[in-house]
Protein backbone atom coordinates (compact mmCIF):
# COMPACT_ATOMS: atom_id res chain seq x y z
CA UNK A 1 0.00 0.00 0.00
CA UNK A 2 2.76 2.15 0.75
CA UNK A 3 4.64 2.06 -2.26
CA UNK A 4 1.34 2.47 -4.40
CA UNK A 5 1.03 5.83 -2.36
CA UNK A 6 4.46 6.39 -3.04
CA UNK A 7 4.04 5.97 -6.89
CA UNK A 8 0.85 8.10 -6.76
CA UNK A 9 2.87 10.68 -5.02
CA UNK A 10 5.74 10.86 -7.84
CA UNK A 11 3.60 9.59 -11.06
CA UNK A 12 0.58 12.02 -10.08
CA UNK A 13 2.33 15.72 -10.69
CA UNK A 14 3.97 14.33 -13.47
CA UNK A 15 1.17 13.10 -15.42
CA UNK A 16 -0.76 16.18 -14.19
CA UNK A 17 2.43 18.16 -15.91
CA UNK A 18 1.91 16.14 -19.16
CA UNK A 19 -1.67 16.51 -19.32
CA UNK A 20 -1.27 20.35 -18.67
CA UNK A 21 1.48 20.35 -21.36
CA UNK A 22 -0.89 18.86 -24.09
CA UNK A 23 -3.57 20.99 -23.34
CA UNK A 24 -1.64 23.93 -23.55
CA UNK A 25 -0.04 22.79 -27.07
CA UNK A 26 -3.47 22.75 -28.31
CA UNK A 27 -5.59 24.97 -26.89
CA UNK A 28 -2.69 27.91 -26.21
CA UNK A 29 0.43 26.82 -28.54
CA UNK A 30 2.17 30.45 -27.17
CA UNK A 31 2.14 29.40 -23.92
CA UNK A 32 2.93 25.45 -24.49
CA UNK A 33 5.82 27.25 -27.04
CA UNK A 34 7.39 29.69 -24.51
CA UNK A 35 7.30 27.45 -21.25
CA UNK A 36 8.07 23.88 -22.93
CA UNK A 37 8.59 23.87 -26.79
CA UNK A 38 11.54 26.52 -26.45
CA UNK A 39 13.42 24.80 -24.25
CA UNK A 40 13.49 21.58 -26.28
CA UNK A 41 13.87 23.02 -29.17
CA UNK A 42 17.25 25.43 -28.06
CA UNK A 43 18.50 21.81 -26.81
CA UNK A 44 17.82 20.31 -29.90
CA UNK A 45 19.80 22.67 -31.99
CA UNK A 46 22.53 22.80 -29.71
CA UNK A 47 23.04 19.44 -29.37
CA UNK A 48 22.67 18.13 -33.43
CA UNK A 49 23.59 21.76 -35.04
CA UNK A 50 27.14 20.01 -36.75
CA UNK A 51 25.33 16.55 -37.53
CA UNK A 52 22.04 18.13 -38.86
CA UNK A 53 24.19 20.65 -41.12
CA UNK A 54 26.33 17.73 -41.90
CA UNK A 55 23.47 15.79 -43.07
CA UNK A 56 21.82 18.51 -44.91
CA UNK A 57 24.58 18.58 -47.12
CA UNK A 58 25.18 22.21 -45.62
CA UNK A 59 28.87 21.79 -44.70
CA UNK A 60 32.05 22.59 -46.72
CA UNK A 61 35.48 21.37 -46.57
CA UNK A 62 38.06 23.15 -43.72
CA UNK A 63 40.28 24.84 -45.17
CA UNK A 64 44.01 23.71 -45.24
CA UNK A 65 45.58 25.28 -42.24
CA UNK A 66 42.81 24.14 -39.81
CA UNK A 67 43.41 20.42 -41.02
CA UNK A 68 46.92 20.56 -40.48
CA UNK A 69 46.31 22.03 -36.92
CA UNK A 70 43.52 19.90 -35.83
CA UNK A 71 46.02 16.91 -37.15
CA UNK A 72 48.88 18.27 -35.49
CA UNK A 73 46.66 19.00 -32.44
CA UNK A 74 44.45 15.83 -31.65
CA UNK A 75 45.18 14.04 -34.20
CA UNK A 76 41.30 13.00 -34.66
CA UNK A 77 39.72 13.20 -38.54
CA UNK A 78 39.12 16.42 -40.18
CA UNK A 79 35.37 16.51 -40.42
CA UNK A 80 33.70 19.12 -42.75
CA UNK A 81 32.70 22.51 -41.48
CA UNK A 82 29.27 23.60 -40.29
CA UNK A 83 28.58 27.53 -40.64
CA UNK A 84 29.45 29.53 -38.29
CA UNK A 85 26.28 29.69 -35.78
CA UNK A 86 25.28 33.41 -34.05
CA UNK A 87 23.53 34.25 -30.96
CA UNK A 88 20.13 32.77 -30.29
CA UNK A 89 17.15 35.54 -30.01
CA UNK A 90 14.13 33.65 -28.75
CA UNK A 91 10.45 35.36 -29.50
CA UNK A 92 7.18 34.92 -28.27
CA UNK A 93 6.33 32.49 -31.76
CA UNK A 94 9.73 30.93 -32.26
CA UNK A 95 13.25 31.82 -32.49
CA UNK A 96 16.18 33.72 -34.55
CA UNK A 97 19.33 32.47 -35.35
CA UNK A 98 21.83 33.71 -38.09
CA UNK A 99 24.12 31.90 -40.15
CA UNK A 100 27.43 33.44 -41.68
CA UNK A 101 27.87 31.34 -45.07
CA UNK A 102 30.77 29.45 -45.28
CA UNK A 103 33.05 29.78 -48.96
CA UNK A 104 30.83 28.57 -51.67
CA UNK A 105 27.32 28.83 -50.02
CA UNK A 106 24.22 30.69 -50.54
CA UNK A 107 20.77 31.42 -49.22
CA UNK A 108 19.44 28.94 -51.60
CA UNK A 109 21.26 26.36 -50.57
CA UNK A 110 19.67 26.47 -47.04
CA UNK A 111 16.18 27.41 -48.52
CA UNK A 112 15.96 24.27 -50.21
CA UNK A 113 16.80 22.24 -46.76
CA UNK A 114 14.14 24.52 -44.67
CA UNK A 115 12.02 21.45 -44.36
CA UNK A 116 14.76 18.43 -43.04
CA UNK A 117 15.69 21.77 -40.49
CA UNK A 118 12.29 21.60 -39.01
CA UNK A 119 11.89 18.43 -38.37
CA UNK A 120 15.19 18.12 -37.02
CA UNK A 121 14.96 20.63 -34.74
CA UNK A 122 11.06 20.09 -34.09
CA UNK A 123 9.51 22.97 -34.95
CA UNK A 124 6.27 24.12 -36.91
CA UNK A 125 8.66 25.88 -39.86
CA UNK A 126 11.52 27.10 -41.20
CA UNK A 127 12.41 30.47 -43.24
CA UNK A 128 15.50 31.88 -44.36
CA UNK A 129 15.96 35.35 -45.02
CA UNK A 130 18.95 36.91 -46.73
CA UNK A 131 20.89 39.63 -44.25
CA UNK A 132 23.81 40.75 -45.70
CA UNK A 133 26.40 38.99 -48.26
CA UNK A 134 27.78 35.72 -46.24
CA UNK A 135 24.54 36.23 -43.72
CA UNK A 136 21.51 34.31 -43.37
CA UNK A 137 19.10 34.43 -41.60
CA UNK A 138 16.89 31.29 -39.91
CA UNK A 139 13.67 32.01 -38.23
CA UNK A 140 12.14 29.10 -36.53
CA UNK A 141 8.61 29.28 -36.04
CA UNK A 142 7.36 27.06 -33.11
CA UNK A 143 3.48 26.85 -33.79
CA UNK A 144 1.02 27.34 -37.00
CA UNK A 145 0.61 31.06 -35.96
CA UNK A 146 -2.03 31.60 -38.94
CA UNK A 147 -4.63 29.43 -36.97
CA UNK A 148 -5.39 31.86 -34.31
CA UNK A 149 -4.27 35.44 -35.79
CA UNK A 150 -2.82 37.80 -33.02
CA UNK A 151 -1.23 40.64 -34.79
CA UNK A 152 2.27 42.10 -33.31
CA UNK A 153 2.73 45.68 -31.79
CA UNK A 154 3.64 47.07 -35.21
CA UNK A 155 5.37 50.23 -36.02
CA UNK A 156 3.71 53.84 -36.03
CA UNK A 157 1.20 53.76 -39.19
CA UNK A 158 3.49 55.60 -41.86
CA UNK A 159 1.53 56.85 -44.87
CA UNK A 160 0.11 54.44 -47.17
CA UNK A 161 1.34 51.83 -45.22
CA UNK A 162 -1.12 49.84 -43.48
CA UNK A 163 -0.60 46.31 -41.64
CA UNK A 164 -3.29 43.88 -42.67
CA UNK A 165 -2.55 40.56 -42.34
CA UNK A 166 -0.13 38.01 -40.37
CA UNK A 167 2.37 36.62 -42.28
CA UNK A 168 3.58 32.54 -41.55
CA UNK A 169 6.92 33.50 -40.00
CA UNK A 170 4.79 35.51 -37.72
CA UNK A 171 5.86 38.66 -39.58
CA UNK A 172 3.14 40.88 -40.25
CA UNK A 173 2.05 42.00 -44.00
CA UNK A 174 2.10 45.61 -44.46
CA UNK A 175 0.35 46.47 -47.80
CA UNK A 176 2.54 49.73 -48.98
CA UNK A 177 1.11 51.17 -51.56
CA UNK A 178 4.34 53.40 -52.50
CA UNK A 179 5.86 50.38 -53.45
CA UNK A 180 3.10 48.62 -54.74
CA UNK A 181 0.92 50.58 -55.67
CA UNK A 182 -1.97 48.39 -57.85
CA UNK A 183 -2.71 45.14 -56.29
CA UNK A 184 -5.50 42.45 -57.65
CA UNK A 185 -7.20 40.21 -54.47
CA UNK A 186 -8.89 37.39 -55.53
CA UNK A 187 -11.39 35.19 -53.55
CA UNK A 188 -14.69 32.98 -53.91
CA UNK A 189 -17.53 33.48 -51.20
CA UNK A 190 -16.52 33.76 -48.00
CA UNK A 191 -12.66 33.15 -48.25
CA UNK A 192 -11.90 36.19 -46.46
CA UNK A 193 -11.56 38.73 -49.28
CA UNK A 194 -14.23 40.89 -47.48
CA UNK A 195 -12.54 40.54 -44.49
CA UNK A 196 -9.31 41.45 -45.97
CA UNK A 197 -10.86 44.36 -47.44
CA UNK A 198 -12.70 45.99 -43.89
CA UNK A 199 -8.96 46.17 -42.71
CA UNK A 200 -7.29 47.99 -45.82
CA UNK A 201 -10.65 50.55 -45.38
CA UNK A 202 -9.88 50.72 -41.48
CA UNK A 203 -6.11 51.29 -42.04
CA UNK A 204 -6.51 53.81 -44.52
CA UNK A 205 -9.02 55.42 -42.95
CA UNK A 206 -7.03 56.68 -40.11
CA UNK A 207 -4.68 58.42 -43.02
CA UNK A 208 -5.34 61.56 -44.71
CA UNK A 209 -5.98 60.43 -48.11
CA UNK A 210 -8.98 60.04 -50.20
CA UNK A 211 -10.87 56.55 -50.37
CA UNK A 212 -12.77 55.78 -53.53
CA UNK A 213 -15.03 53.01 -53.84
CA UNK A 214 -16.59 51.02 -56.79
CA UNK A 215 -18.97 48.56 -55.52
CA UNK A 216 -21.73 47.28 -58.67
CA UNK A 217 -23.59 44.88 -56.06
CA UNK A 218 -25.06 48.01 -54.93
CA UNK A 219 -23.07 48.96 -52.55
CA UNK A 220 -23.16 46.15 -49.92
CA UNK A 221 -19.83 46.01 -49.37
CA UNK A 222 -18.57 49.53 -49.17
CA UNK A 223 -21.63 51.81 -48.19
CA UNK A 224 -21.18 50.89 -44.22
CA UNK A 225 -18.10 52.61 -45.11
CA UNK A 226 -19.75 55.58 -46.94
CA UNK A 227 -18.99 58.01 -43.76
CA UNK A 228 -15.35 58.09 -44.61
CA UNK A 229 -15.52 57.65 -48.68
CA UNK A 230 -14.74 60.53 -50.78
CA UNK A 231 -16.72 58.61 -54.09
CA UNK A 232 -19.15 55.56 -54.28
CA UNK A 233 -20.21 54.06 -57.32
CA UNK A 234 -22.96 51.38 -56.70
CA UNK A 235 -23.64 50.53 -60.76
CA UNK A 236 -21.38 50.25 -63.76
CA UNK A 237 -23.12 53.80 -65.13
CA UNK A 238 -22.02 55.68 -61.82
CA UNK A 239 -18.67 53.52 -62.33
CA UNK A 240 -18.23 55.15 -65.55
CA UNK A 241 -18.68 58.39 -64.66
CA UNK A 242 -16.39 58.00 -61.42
CA UNK A 243 -13.56 56.25 -64.08
CA UNK A 244 -13.86 59.04 -66.10
CA UNK A 245 -13.28 61.65 -63.03
CA UNK A 246 -10.15 59.89 -61.80
CA UNK A 247 -8.94 59.75 -65.00
CA UNK A 248 -8.31 63.84 -65.27
CA UNK A 249 -7.64 64.48 -61.91
CA UNK A 250 -4.52 62.10 -62.70
CA UNK A 251 -3.90 64.41 -65.90
CA UNK A 252 -4.83 67.59 -64.39
CA UNK A 253 -2.05 66.29 -61.54
CA UNK A 254 0.28 65.63 -64.32
CA UNK A 255 -0.48 69.31 -65.63
CA UNK A 256 0.51 70.32 -61.75
CA UNK A 257 4.09 67.97 -62.27
CA UNK A 258 4.77 69.64 -65.77
CA UNK A 259 4.25 73.16 -64.68
CA UNK A 260 6.66 72.64 -61.74
CA UNK A 261 9.38 71.03 -64.03
CA UNK A 262 9.05 74.15 -66.30
CA UNK A 263 10.25 76.58 -63.65
CA UNK A 264 12.90 79.02 -63.55
CA UNK A 265 16.47 78.27 -64.50
CA UNK A 266 17.25 79.32 -60.93
CA UNK A 267 14.86 76.35 -59.82
CA UNK A 268 17.22 73.85 -57.54
CA UNK A 269 17.72 70.40 -58.86
CA UNK A 270 15.65 68.70 -56.14
CA UNK A 271 12.67 70.53 -56.65
CA UNK A 272 12.17 69.38 -60.54
CA UNK A 273 10.52 66.57 -60.36
CA UNK A 274 8.40 63.27 -62.38
CA UNK A 275 6.00 62.75 -59.79
CA UNK A 276 3.30 64.39 -57.07
CA UNK A 277 5.89 62.83 -54.51
CA UNK A 278 8.41 65.06 -55.49
CA UNK A 279 6.25 68.32 -55.09
CA UNK A 280 6.41 70.48 -51.91
CA UNK A 281 4.18 69.67 -49.32
CA UNK A 282 1.84 72.71 -49.63
CA UNK A 283 1.81 71.56 -53.00
CA UNK A 284 1.10 67.95 -53.06
CA UNK A 285 -2.44 66.82 -53.84
CA UNK A 286 -3.98 64.47 -51.43
CA UNK A 287 -3.37 60.73 -52.42
CA UNK A 288 -6.64 58.31 -53.95
CA UNK A 289 -7.08 55.11 -53.34
CA UNK A 290 -9.91 53.21 -55.73
CA UNK A 291 -11.84 50.17 -54.39
CA UNK A 292 -13.04 48.11 -56.71
CA UNK A 293 -15.39 45.06 -55.06
CA UNK A 294 -16.21 42.93 -57.99
CA UNK A 295 -14.28 43.99 -61.26
CA UNK A 296 -16.11 41.56 -62.92
CA UNK A 297 -19.20 43.33 -63.05
CA UNK A 298 -17.64 46.17 -65.25
CA UNK A 299 -16.59 43.89 -67.83
CA UNK A 300 -20.08 41.98 -68.04
CA UNK A 301 -22.51 43.05 -70.85
CA UNK A 302 -25.56 42.43 -72.50
CA UNK A 303 -26.41 45.07 -75.04
CA UNK A 304 -24.33 46.69 -77.64
CA UNK A 305 -24.59 50.09 -75.42
CA UNK A 306 -23.27 47.72 -72.00
CA UNK A 307 -20.21 46.82 -74.66
CA UNK A 308 -19.00 50.42 -75.19
CA UNK A 309 -19.43 51.16 -71.90
CA UNK A 310 -17.14 48.28 -70.73
CA UNK A 311 -14.85 49.09 -73.39
CA UNK A 312 -14.61 52.62 -72.19
CA UNK A 313 -14.11 51.42 -68.55
CA UNK A 314 -11.64 49.51 -68.89
CA UNK A 315 -9.50 51.66 -71.14
CA UNK A 316 -9.97 54.12 -68.28
CA UNK A 317 -8.77 51.83 -65.21
CA UNK A 318 -5.61 50.52 -67.69
CA UNK A 319 -4.81 54.04 -67.73
CA UNK A 320 -4.81 54.44 -64.05
CA UNK A 321 -2.68 51.32 -63.66
CA UNK A 322 -0.58 52.60 -65.90
CA UNK A 323 0.37 56.14 -65.28
CA UNK A 324 -1.81 56.73 -61.49
CA UNK A 325 1.17 56.11 -59.43
CA UNK A 326 2.91 59.12 -60.29
CA UNK A 327 0.08 60.48 -59.56
CA UNK A 328 -0.67 59.43 -56.44
CA UNK A 329 -3.77 57.54 -57.73
CA UNK A 330 -3.58 54.01 -56.46
CA UNK A 331 -5.94 50.63 -57.56
CA UNK A 332 -7.14 47.73 -55.12
CA UNK A 333 -8.78 45.69 -57.42
CA UNK A 334 -11.02 42.62 -55.72
CA UNK A 335 -12.91 39.77 -57.40
CA UNK A 336 -14.52 36.50 -56.89
CA UNK A 337 -13.33 35.15 -60.56
CA UNK A 338 -10.70 36.95 -63.21
CA UNK A 339 -9.19 35.45 -66.06
CA UNK A 340 -8.80 35.93 -69.57
CA UNK A 341 -12.81 35.61 -70.96
CA UNK A 342 -13.94 38.59 -68.87
CA UNK A 343 -12.96 40.43 -72.32
CA UNK A 344 -10.62 42.81 -73.90
CA UNK A 345 -8.48 44.61 -71.49
CA UNK A 346 -8.45 41.70 -68.63
CA UNK A 347 -4.86 40.04 -69.14
CA UNK A 348 -4.00 44.08 -70.26
CA UNK A 349 -5.03 45.32 -66.27
CA UNK A 350 -3.80 42.19 -64.61
CA UNK A 351 -0.25 43.00 -66.31
CA UNK A 352 -0.17 46.28 -64.31
CA UNK A 353 -1.29 45.21 -61.24
CA UNK A 354 2.00 44.39 -59.40
CA UNK A 355 0.70 43.18 -55.80
CA UNK A 356 -1.57 39.72 -56.19
CA UNK A 357 -3.37 38.05 -53.21
CA UNK A 358 -4.91 35.03 -54.01
CA UNK A 359 -8.06 33.72 -51.16
CA UNK A 360 -9.58 30.12 -51.51
CA UNK A 361 -11.14 30.41 -55.54
CA UNK A 362 -13.90 28.24 -56.69
CA UNK A 363 -11.37 27.08 -60.05
CA UNK A 364 -7.16 26.70 -60.64
CA UNK A 365 -7.64 29.39 -63.36
CA UNK A 366 -8.27 32.14 -61.04
CA UNK A 367 -4.87 30.88 -59.05
CA UNK A 368 -3.66 31.36 -62.31
CA UNK A 369 -4.69 34.12 -63.88
CA UNK A 370 -3.55 35.54 -59.71
CA UNK A 371 -0.07 34.08 -59.05
CA UNK A 372 0.76 31.75 -62.36
CA UNK A 373 2.64 34.75 -64.06
CA UNK A 374 4.83 35.93 -60.96
CA UNK A 375 5.25 32.82 -58.49
CA UNK A 376 4.18 29.92 -60.75
CA UNK A 377 5.21 27.75 -57.29
CA UNK A 378 2.12 29.26 -55.30
CA UNK A 379 -0.73 28.62 -57.71
CA UNK A 380 -0.62 24.80 -55.66
CA UNK A 381 -0.34 26.61 -51.79
CA UNK A 382 -3.42 28.42 -53.22
CA UNK A 383 -5.38 26.03 -54.42
CA UNK A 384 -4.70 23.88 -51.43
CA UNK A 385 -6.60 26.51 -48.85
CA UNK A 386 -9.28 25.01 -46.99
CA UNK A 387 -13.02 25.92 -46.58
CA UNK A 388 -12.47 25.97 -42.82
CA UNK A 389 -9.64 28.61 -42.62
CA UNK A 390 -11.49 31.67 -44.05
CA UNK A 391 -8.52 34.32 -44.32
CA UNK A 392 -5.97 32.41 -45.33
CA UNK A 393 -4.27 33.86 -48.57
CA UNK A 394 -1.30 33.36 -50.50
CA UNK A 395 0.28 36.66 -51.50
CA UNK A 396 2.98 37.51 -53.99
CA UNK A 397 4.51 40.12 -55.93
CA UNK A 398 6.47 40.30 -59.06
CA UNK A 399 10.04 39.07 -57.50
CA UNK A 400 8.92 36.00 -57.74
CA UNK A 401 8.36 35.27 -53.62
CA UNK A 402 5.22 34.46 -52.03
CA UNK A 403 4.05 33.58 -48.69
CA UNK A 404 0.79 32.47 -46.90
CA UNK A 405 -1.03 35.44 -44.59
CA UNK A 406 -4.35 35.69 -42.64
CA UNK A 407 -5.88 38.46 -41.85
CA UNK A 408 -7.37 38.76 -38.27
CA UNK A 409 -11.05 39.35 -37.85
CA UNK A 410 -12.75 42.23 -37.86
CA UNK A 411 -16.10 43.16 -37.64
CA UNK A 412 -18.17 44.91 -40.47
CA UNK A 413 -19.77 47.16 -37.20
CA UNK A 414 -16.02 47.82 -35.79
CA UNK A 415 -14.86 48.86 -39.40
CA UNK A 416 -17.98 51.20 -40.23
CA UNK A 417 -17.37 52.73 -36.70
CA UNK A 418 -13.89 53.39 -37.34
CA UNK A 419 -14.66 54.74 -40.66
CA UNK A 420 -17.52 57.29 -38.81
CA UNK A 421 -15.13 58.08 -36.18
CA UNK A 422 -12.28 59.47 -38.93
CA UNK A 423 -14.67 61.29 -41.09
CA UNK A 424 -13.19 64.71 -40.28
CA UNK A 425 -10.24 63.16 -42.42
CA UNK A 426 -12.30 63.33 -45.66
CA UNK A 427 -10.24 65.55 -47.86
CA UNK A 428 -11.30 68.14 -50.21
CA UNK A 429 -10.91 66.63 -53.70
CA UNK A 430 -13.29 68.71 -56.23
CA UNK A 431 -13.30 66.14 -58.75
CA UNK A 432 -14.67 63.19 -56.58
CA UNK A 433 -17.33 65.73 -54.89
CA UNK A 434 -20.05 64.86 -57.05
CA UNK A 435 -20.34 61.14 -55.89
CA UNK A 436 -19.57 61.79 -52.32
CA UNK A 437 -22.21 59.35 -50.90
CA UNK A 438 -25.11 60.06 -48.85
CA UNK A 439 -24.50 59.60 -45.08
CA UNK A 440 -27.48 58.66 -42.71
CA UNK A 441 -27.69 60.31 -39.85
CA UNK A 442 -28.66 58.55 -37.23
CA UNK A 443 -31.96 59.43 -35.37
CA UNK A 444 -31.89 60.94 -31.48
CA UNK A 445 -33.12 58.51 -28.96
CA UNK A 446 -36.60 59.08 -27.99
CA UNK A 447 -36.94 59.50 -24.10
CA UNK A 448 -37.77 56.29 -22.22
CA UNK A 449 -41.72 56.12 -21.21
CA UNK A 450 -42.57 55.90 -17.93
CA UNK A 451 -43.63 52.45 -16.66
CA UNK A 452 -46.32 53.75 -14.28
CA UNK A 453 -49.44 55.79 -15.11
CA UNK A 454 -48.77 59.86 -13.50
CA UNK A 455 -51.75 60.76 -11.46
CA UNK A 456 -52.28 64.14 -10.89
CA UNK A 457 -50.89 66.14 -7.97
CA UNK A 458 -54.64 66.69 -5.23
CA UNK A 459 -54.37 69.09 -2.31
Amino acid sequence: MSELLHLLELGGPLVALGGGAAWARVRHPALYWNTVGLPLSVGRLLASYGSVMESCGLTVAPTRLRALAVHATTRREVRPVPPRRGLMRPTSTGLRLRLRLAPGQEPADFAASAERLRHAWGVHAVHVTPVKPGVVELRLVGFDVLTRVRMPKSAPAELLKVTVALREDATPFVRDYLTVPHQLTLGATLSGKSMYLRNLVAGLARQPVALAGIDCKRGVELAPFSARLSALATDPDEAAELLSALVTEMEDRYDLVKARQGIAPDTPDEEITSDVWGLPEADRPVPVVLFVDEVAELFLTATKKDEERRDAMVTQLIRLAQLGRAAGIHLEVCGQRFGAELGKGATMLRAQLTGRVCHRVNDEASAKMALGDIAPDAVGAACAIAPERPGLAVAGNTSGGWTRIRTPYLSLSDAATVCQKTAELVPDVPALAPFRPATAVRPAAAPPMPLTKPRPVTG
